[in-house]
């Protein structure tokens, strides 16, 4: 009796040691589950991140891209009044014409002895080009400076005899020529005229 019950006691005991291995092995089992789930989390958020960033970079790329296409498409200038040509009765001598701001442009600057960040002009014709034409400038209405703002009126002169470098102008009649004002930002002036039959007058309004 006495061996039955301490071999009862013994069954008993390895009974509790193995429940206490399964119970100690299940708090690992826990143990290692809640890691790897926090590592998930931890991923995930690092992942969610960078996306999140990189479409916000990405956005604002876009959004510059966008801004700066439209100040490129935009018109900065716009010609007012006719363009004026002064003849010496054989070929134009010299071309004038008015500018102002186009709504919503930008400030032009139109100081033509400025080397970097100036207003350019060109001329076409069928035998010339010169993409860099001397000029002068005269403010009409505003403050008196080269800066082309709004509500300001300025007055640009082309005197073809008086271009140092390019090549040489035969402006005769029954020519058309392209006059293209190029500003630092925004679209570009287009000008094309046509002279007339006859050059007998000094002063022609050009069409």
């Amino acid at each position: 009796m006495v061996r039955l019950y301490a071999f009862a006691r013994r069954c008993r005991a390895a009974a509790e040691r193995a429940r206490a291995s399964r119970d100690d092995e299940r708090g690992i089992t826990g143990l290692e589950t809640a890691i790897i789930l926090i590592a998930f989390v931890v991923v995930a958020a690092v992942f969610a991140f960078v996306v999140l960033s990189t479409g916000l970079f990405s956005s604002e790329r876009g959004k510059e891209a966008v801004y700066a296409g439209l100040a490129k498409t935009r018109g900065t200038m716009t010609l007012t009044g006719g363009v004026i040509a002064t003849s010496d009765l054989t070929k134009i001598t010299k071309v004038t014409f008015s500018v102002t701001l186009a709504a919503g442009g930008d400030k032009v600057n139109m100081n033509a002895t400025d080397v970097t960040n100036r207003t350019v002009i060109s001329y076409i014709d069928m035998d010339v080009m010169d993409a860099d034409l001397e000029y002068t400038v005269q403010s009409i209405t505003g403050n008196g400076d080269m800066l082309l703002e709004q509500g300001e009126l300025m007055t640009v002169t082309i005197d073809f005899t008086a271009q140092v470098a390019g090549p040489a102008y035969n402006v005769g009649t029954n020519q058309t020529f392209i006059l293209e004002i190029k500003p630092p930002t925004g679209s570009y002036l287009v000008i094309q005229r046509t002279t007339p039959p006859s050059l007998n007058q000094p002063i022609i309004d050009l069409y």
